[in-house]
C-alpha cells in the first residue's frame, strides 16, 4: 500500500495537461516520489543531528536538496515563521498552504530604504607558520587595508620582490638549477618566513664554517659533536637540510666538502632530539605540508645519493696532473652506509623509501651507459640497503650479464680503467658473500670448488671475472649459495 496518496499525482499531472493516466503509471511515479522524498529526509536527518538539534529546519532540507544535485527550493528559507493556512476542498480532503503576508502599499512606499550593502574586498588571510618539532600554528595576518599593503614582517619588501623575478617560475622548478644558468647568488624569499634568534643564527653560522673549515680537524670535530648531542636545535633542521643541498650541488667537485657535508648529515642523523622524517620520506606529514605552502620541502636523501651514484664526484685531475679514477670511492662507501642507517631508521614512517632507493641503485648498476664509479655506487647501495635477500634477488642474476657487457670491456682500457673493474669486482664479491648461509661440516659436492664442471656453471651464473674471485676465497659454502640463487 502506497503511503503517497496516488490522487496528489493525479492532480498534479491535470495541471500540466496531463488527464489521462493509467493506473500502472499512477503507481509507478508514486513509489518513485515516495523513494525521493526519503532520500530527501534521511540527507536533512542527518544535518540536523550534526548541528545537534532536534528540530528540522527548512535549511537542513535545502542543504540536501543540494548535495544530492537537485535544485533547492526557493521562497521557504526565512528568518520568519512560516504561517500555514488549512483549506477544505471537499470531504476529508484537507488542503495547506502558506499565507501570504499582506502589506499596505502606501506604508511600502513611506518605508526607508534598506542599507546598501558593503563591497566585496579581501580583508585578511591566514599564514601558516611552522615552529619546532614540525608543530603548525595559523596566524592571522593583514594583507591589505585600503588597497595598500602594510609594512610587516610577514610581507615582501620592494627589494625581496625584484629578486624574485629572477627565481625559476613554475610549480616543477628548482632553485637548484639556478647553479647551472650562474644565478648562483639569486636570494629565493620562502612563502613562510621563519625567523631565528640572534644566538641560534650565529650558532648556524659557526657551525656551518666549522665544518668545512680544512685548518682545524678539532675546530670541526667540536662542531659535529655539538650537532650530535645538543637538544635544541629543532628550529635550524630546514637551514641545515637546506645548506646540505646547496652544498652538495655546488662543490661535485670538491672531496673534501662533500665528505663534511656527509658527516653533517650523519651527525644530524644521530641526534634524537631533531625530528627528521619530513625531510627524509614522503609522508603523509611532509606532503601535507607542501601543499600548504606551495613548494617542495628540501629533502636528504638526494644529497647522499648523490654522492652514491654520481658521474663525476671529485677533481678531474691531481695536483701532479694525473687522473686519479678512485678518488671518490672511499665516500661512496661512507655515503652508502649513511644511506643504510636512514633505511634502517625511518623506513617504518615512510614505507616507498627502501623500495625507491633500491630501484635507484639497480638502475645505476645496471644501465652501461653510467660510468664504473657509478656502477659501483649502486652495488654498494644495494649491499647496504638490502642486505641478502636484494642481493640474492637483484645482483647476483645480473652479474653474469654486467660482466659481459660492461667488465670486459672496461678492462681493455687503460691503467685506470682496470683498477676501476677490481674496485667493481671485489664490490660484487663482497656483496655476494653475505648471502652465505652459516652451516657445519662440509658441503656435498663442493668441498673442493676445484672440479670443472663447478668452475663452468659458477662461471655461466655470475661471470668470469666474479667466479675467478669467488673461488680464490676457497668457500664451498659461497658457492653453493650462489648456484642456488635464482
Amino acid at each position: 500500500m502506497s503511503l503517497w496518496n496516488p490522487d496528489n499525482v493525479r492532480d498534479v499531472a491535470e495541471s500540466i495537461g496531463i488527464s489521462a493516466l493509467s493506473d500502472e503509471v499512477l503507481a509507478a511515479l508514486t513509489s518513485d516520489i515516495e523513494f525521493r522524498i526519503s532520500s530527501v529526509l534521511q540527507e536533512a536527518w542527518k544535518f540536523m543531528r550534526h548541528s545537534k538539534r532536534s528540530t528540522l529546519f527548512t535549511q537542513d532540507v535545502a542543504l540536501a536538496l543540494r548535495i544530492m544535485e537537485v535544485e533547492p527550493l526557493y521562497g521557504y528559507e526565512s528568518t520568519r515563521p512560516l504561517r500555514f493556512g488549512e483549506a477544505s476542498i471537499g470531504p476529508g480532503q484537507p488542503l495547506f498552504y502558506v499565507e501570504d503576508e499582506e502589506v499596505d502599499f502606501e506604508k511600502l512606499i513611506n518605508a526607508p530604504l534598506p542599507k546598501v550593502a558593503r563591497e566585496i574586498k579581501l580583508t585578511g588571510i591566514y599564514i601558516l607558520r611552522e615552529f619546532g618539532n614540525g608543530v603548525l600554528t595559523f596566524i592571522a595576518h593583514w594583507l591589505a587595508v585600503e588597497g595598500v599593503q602594510p609594512s610587516t614582517a610577514y610581507n615582501p619588501t620592494t627589494a625581496d620582490s625584484r629578486s624574485q623575478e629572477l627565481v625559476p617560475k613554475g610549480p616543477g622548478a628548482n632553485p637548484n638549477i639556478s647553479a647551472i644558468s650562474g644565478n648562483d647568488n639569486v636570494t629565493v624569499k620562502p612563502l613562510v618566513k621563519h625567523v631565528l634568534s640572534k644566538e641560534l643564527l650565529l650558532y648556524f653560522e659557526k657551525v656551518c664554517g666549522a665544518v668545512l673549515d680544512e685548518a682545524s680537524d678539532e675546530y670541526r670535530s667540536a662542531a659535529l659533536a655539538s650537532i650530535r648531542a645538543d637538544p635544541g636545535l629543532h628550529q635550524l633542521v630546514p637551514y641545515f637540510v637546506q645548506f646540505i643541498s646547496d652544498k652538495v650541488t655546488h662543490n661535485l667537485k670538491d672531496l673534501f666538502v662533500l665528505r663534511q657535508i656527509v658527516d653533517l648529515t650523519a651527525s644530524m642523523l644521530e641526534n634524537d632530539s631533531l625530528f627528521l622524517d619530513p625531510y627524509v620520506g614522503h609522508g603523509l606529514f611532509r606532503l601535507y605540508v607542501c601543499v600548504l605552502m606551495r613548494s617542495q620541502i628540501a629533502s636528504l636523501i638526494p644529497p647522499i645519493l648523490t654522492c652514491v651514484v654520481g658521474r663525476k664526484l671529485g677533481p678531474p685531475q691531481n695536483i701532479n696532473g694525473s687522473v686519479d679514477s678512485l678518488a671518490s670511492y672511499p665516500l661512496r662507501e661512507i655515503a652508502a652506509s649513511l644511506l643504510a642507517s636512514i633505511c634502517k631508521k625511518y623506513a617504518k614512517t615512510s614505507h616507498t623509501l627502501k623500495p625507491r632507493l633500491a630501484r635507484t641503485c639497480l638502475k645505476n648498476f645496471l644501465d652501461p651507459t653510467k660510468p664504473l664509479c657509478s656502477n659501483y655506487g649502486g652495488i654498494l647501495g644495494l649491499h647496504k640497503i638490502g642486505g641478502p635477500e636484494v642481493i640474492r634477488g637483484l645482483i647476483v642474476p645480473n652479474v653474469s650479464e654486467y660482466d659481459r657487457l660492461i667488465l670486459r670491456d672496461a678492462m681493455e682500457g687503460d691503467e685506470s680503467k682496470r683498477k676501476e673493474v677490481v674496485m667493481v669486482t671485489e664490490a660484487l664479491v663482497e656483496a655476494m658473500s653475505t648471502i652465505e648461509e652459516p652451516s657445519f661440516g662440509q658441503v656435498n659436492g663442493y668441498h673442493s670448488g676445484d672440479s670443472e664442471e663447478i668452475k663452468n656453471k659458477l662461471r655461466a651464473k655470475i661471470g668470469e671475472l666474479a667466479s675467478t674471485r669467488i673461488l680464490e676465497l676457497g668457500r664451498p659454502k659461497l658457492v653453493k649459495a650462489i648456484m642456488e640463487a635464482p
